[in-house]
């Protein structure tokens, strides 16, 4: 049985997306680009980079679900 993703998924998966382009750029270009938009260190980035890092967390966990259920499937078509 295929993990369908609801909508906390796809918002996780797109902050934490968002966060690795980020760090990219911070990495090749030492461009923050949260920064850029919306100031270094004011209230609205310091949300922002806590959200990506929820996001992390939760991907964190979808991907041990995904994982599980990755595993079942296997289990049960072994089995038949």
């Amino acid at each position: 049985m295929a993990t369908r993703m609801n909508a906390l998924d796809w918002l996780s998966l797109a902050l934490v997306i968002i966060g690795g382009l980020n760090w990219g750029l911070v990495g090749a270009l030492r461009f923050d680009l949260v920064a850029a938009i919306f100031g270094e260190m004011t209230t609205i980035s310091r949300i922002i980079y806590v959200l990506v890092g929820l996001a992390a967390l939760y991907m964190l966990y979808f991907a041990t679900r995904v994982g599980s259920d990755t595993r079942a499937d296997e289990t049960t078509t072994t089995r038949r």
